[in-house]
């Protein structure tokens, strides 16, 4: 099926060496790909620099928000899909793109459920049965919000739609990897925190974690998911507690 829409593809990496040639490759139906590198010290830039589609632009990371808004700037398209290094376009929702944005009535941006896989296994329950971002989007009816350091929020002035088919999102590969991402997110939202002149409280810290432990393993079915939901509810409220020590060590 052609595709009657111009697109770009954007990703956003550092050493993506493993991950970079296989999200090219779901940029297949795109006229050209944004790749902003924060001076990643492996291959990635070697690799995506094969592609001829592909423009590359290097800027120091400060934050999630900054890196996107700087690869929409970049892009000449209108319409923009945004991947991150562990997520992949199945070539069902790719179909369902194209048949998308080939409609007359196509609303401005499209939310994309996400299926995960924890160490390569699939995982149904924890929260992740309900996720959902905002993939695919027009650039001149949306933007990335700047008082976001992570979990980067896309504010769209426009109509939303949802797209059927799932994607790809292979999360984490094992336990210490998503620890590492957990704690450095948790570092990034303190951050946050402090910029916006949130103050620590002991019992906020605490009751937020317990309370994060509490809605990922009981009330979004981790237990449902095994030891894996176990980990998965344990590393969600390790980062709410990285956030809050974050926020006291700068209080």
């Amino acid at each position: 099926m052609m595709l009657t829409e111009r697109i770009s593809g954007l990703i956003i990496t550092f050493n993506e060496e493993k991950n970079i040639q296989e999200i090219l490759d779901c940029f297949t139906f795109c006229d050209e790909i944004i790749v902003v590198d924060s001076f990643s010290t492996d291959k990635t830039v070697e690799i995506a620099s094969r592609n001829p589609k592909v423009k590359i632009i290097q800027h120091q990371f400060e934050d999630f928000t900054k890196q996107r808004n700087i690869a929409l700037d970049a892009a000449k398209n209108d319409w923009v899909i945004f991947l991150d290094g562990d997520e992949r376009i199945t070539p069902e929702l790719q179909k369902e793109i194209i048949s998308e944005l080939n409609k007359s009535d196509k609303k401005d941006a499209y939310y994309f459920y996400r299926k995960f896989y924890f160490g390569g296994k699939p995982v149904s329950f924890s929260g992740t049965q309900t996720d959902k971002n905002i993939r695919l989007f027009r650039r001149t009816k949306c933007r990335y919000t700047a008082d976001k350091k992570v979990h980067e929020t896309l504010e769209v002035q426009g109509t939303t739609g949802i797209l059927k088919n799932k994607l790809i999102h292979y999360s984490f590969e094992n336990f210490e990897q998503f620890k590492k991402k957990m704690l450095y997110y948790g570092l990034l939202k303190g951050s946050e925190l402090t910029d916006k002149g949130k103050k620590y409280s002991i019992i906020t810290h605490w009751g937020k974690v317990a309370l994060k432990f509490m809605k990922t393993y009981f009330l979004k079915l981790g237990f449902l998911d095994g030891i894996t939901g176990l980990k998965i509810s344990y590393l969600q409220s390790l980062y709410v507690s990285e956030t809050y020590r974050t926020l006291k060590n700068n209080n």
